[in-house]
């Protein structure tokens, strides 16, 4: 199944082709595809080169971190992420290394990174499902995060199952219509909420 944005103008297939389903076939990924998809995020750019993200990685081949690492999902997100290959937590180190200052930028080189994580994914034929559903507490008890890191996001990732296997709700999660915003109400130009010229054609 695929689900290929429909775009305003072209853009390359490994963004048209990226979605975030939540049906996962519960197959393993082995080490050097999950060490291609940290190795894209490692080059993502960052304020300074201070590459402030880190990832907590429990890959389905290892039950009981995998076990351990769905616990820090919110309920409704466990129901479904529990069929990934792989979870992930995000964190950022929130000061710069360089001089102790907060880094305001951390969460936005996350970010940067998480989209590069996602490219490589999608071009690899995987899927991957961002979540802000997470229990950041929890993870950082369980995980030793320190003070100075903060725990952001989780991701599951793996490969498409047939929806048409999901229980209901899930199913017409990953079989909706996809839509986003047209880009004159999110690009502008001259003034706030003036779309620019380039914006005018409406994207689905």
């Amino acid at each position: 199944m695929t689900r290929r944005a429909s775009t305003s103008v072209p853009i390359h297939d490994v963004l048209a082709e990226r979605w975030s389903p939540v049906g996962f076939d519960r197959s393993l990924i082995g080490p050097s595809t999950l060490a291609a998809l940290f190795e894209a995020a490692r080059w993502a750019p960052s304020a300074f080169n201070e590459q402030p993200w880190r990832f907590l990685v429990a890959p389905r081949s290892d039950g009981e971190a995998f076990a351990t690492m769905l616990s820090c999902l919110v309920e409704g997100n466990q129901v479904w992420a529990k069929n990934a290959s792989a979870l992930v937590l995000t964190a950022v180190a929130t000061t710069f290394a360089r001089n102790g200052k907060p880094n305001t930028s951390a969460r936005y080189d996350l970010g940067l990174a998480v989209g590069n994580l996602c490219a490589e994914a999608t071009a690899r034929g995987l899927v991957v499902h961002q979540m802000g559903g997470v229990l950041p507490d929890l993870a950082r008890e369980i995980y030793g995060v320190p003070a100075a890191a903060e725990v952001v996001t989780g991701i599951a990732l793996g490969r498409l199952v047939d929806p048409v296997s999901l229980p209901d709700e899930l199913r017409n999660r990953d079989m909706s219509p996809r839509s986003r915003r047209a880009l004159a109400d999110l690009v502008f130009s001259g003034c706030w909420e003036n779309g620019h010229s380039f914006a005018a054609a409406d994207p689905v």
